[in-house]
């Protein structure tokens, strides 16, 4: 029996969970290598950039995957 997706229900593919994993998981790396290889953050510093960067991955995720999930409905 062949799976169907029901109207409205969220399409789950491998590279829209690996994108959003890279979306999660690149401001932590991020902030973490500059720990390592320049110095020290403050706090404020760290929220602001990791805030940036989660905005603008969640922006370029929603242009780059809005087109396919517009195709599936």
């Amino acid at each position: 029996m062949k799976w169907t997706r029901k109207p409205g229900e969220p399409i789950y593919q491998r590279r829209h969970l690996v994108a959003l994993a890279l979306a999660v998981g690149l401001p932590v790396v991020l902030l973490q290598l500059y720990k390592v290889y320049i110095g020290p953050v403050s706090f404020e510093a760290q929220m602001g950039f990791g805030i940036l960067v989660s905005i603008l991955a969640g922006i370029i995720l929603y242009y780059t995957y809005r087109s396919s999930a517009q195709n599936q409905q």
